[in-house]
């Protein structure tokens, strides 16, 4: 395990930190337009509450979801942890097409013996 630690100072933004490990980790493979908005439509959010959630502009959601843009790296992983902590799993590419599906609720309070 290791630990990447990135000074921001205060002339820098949140967003350029996150560009910055964007350079040094590889991220998962970005979601595509229809990810985006079938995994929106699973937690039944509009795209002014992904906006809010994620911390973007609605505009950028509707770009997003239109594929009209290519917005930055760091947007796309910032929106598509915001969708995965909200309770979707992205599939990746697999010979049978990338999708989105809810995530398994994990039992809680039951325990097997």
């Amino acid at each position: 395990m290791f630990m990447i630690i990135i000074d921001i100072t205060e002339s820098q933004s949140f967003s350029n930190g996150i560009d910055e490990f964007g350079r040094l980790c590889e991220p998962n493979e970005m979601i595509s337009p229809a990810q985006c908005r079938a995994a929106r439509g699973l937690l039944d959010w509009s795209q002014q509450e992904l906006a809010n959630k994620a911390g973007v502009g609605v505009v950028t959601v509707r770009q997003i979801e239109a594929g009209t843009h290519q917005p930055r790296r760091a947007t796309l992983e910032v929106v598509r942890r915001c969708l995965e902590s909200g309770g979707v799993e992205f599939i990746d590419e697999n010979g049978g097409g990338a999708g989105v599906r809810l995530r398994r609720p994990e039992a809680r309070g039951h325990r097997r013996s």
